[in-house]
Parts: structure tokens; sequence; C-alpha cells
């Protein structure tokens, strides 16, 4: 049987806000709540749980998605005129081109990084 991704909590300073600011950039449903979280339907499969207690550290979350959703993310990121990069550590506002695909960093207000991308960067 193979692996596969069912939920990640993503540690952050105001659940309610980082949990709408994610769903704001994927054009996802509003959170709701489960438990102590604050949670984002990613797909039929995934979610993120927003978590606001304890200590913080960053973290980063990577997507492959459809190049129409990353264009509409795009569109959001441009339209809010959130920090975005074309590496992990570049907020450049451009997109990367790894593996014949194209790539984007995305930062919340608390330093988690979005990547999304549209062929695998490792090949």
């Amino acid at each position: 049987m193979g692996f596969e991704l069912n939920h990640a909590i993503v540690r952050c300073t105001d659940k309610a806000g980082a949990a709408q600011f994610f769903a704001d950039l994927i054009g996802a449903a509003p959170a709701y709540a489960s438990g102590p979280f604050a949670a984002v339907r990613v797909n039929d499969r995934l979610t993120l749980d927003f978590h606001d207690e304890g200590a913080f550290v960053f973290g980063h979350f990577a997507f492959m998605v459809e190049d129409p959703d990353l264009d509409a993310i795009l569109e959001r990121v441009l339209a809010r005129d959130v920090p975005f990069g074309s590496g992990p550590f570049a907020r450049d506002r451009r997109i990367n081109r790894h593996n014949r695909g194209r790539g984007v960093y995305v930062w919340d207000g608390d330093g988690n990084s979005y990547e999304f991308f549209t062929t695998d960067p490792l090949g």
C-alpha cells in the first residue's frame, strides 16, 4: 500500500486568520472548526489544520497543482500583494521554471511558506 498525506498541522499565531489566508490563497471553502484546529480542506483527501497554541515554528508545505490552479493562485497573490518568489528564500516576485514546469513560493504573515508547482521539481 502506498502512502498518502491526509492532513498536516500548520503552526501559526492566529489560527482563524492563517486558515482564512490559506483558504483564500487556494480558492477553498472557509475554514471549519475541527477540535482545537481551524481546518481547511485542500481536496477530498487532504486538510491543513491550523493551530495557534504552544511554541511557534514556521513550516513549509508544497503542492503539485495543475496549470490553471497555479494561474488562479498567482492572480490572487498579485491582487492582494502577497509576498512570493521563485525559491524557498527568494521573495523576488518571480516564478521558477524547474523541470519544464512552473513553481512559486508564497509566504503568510507568520512566515509559513506554501509552494505550488506544476511538475515535480525533482524530476
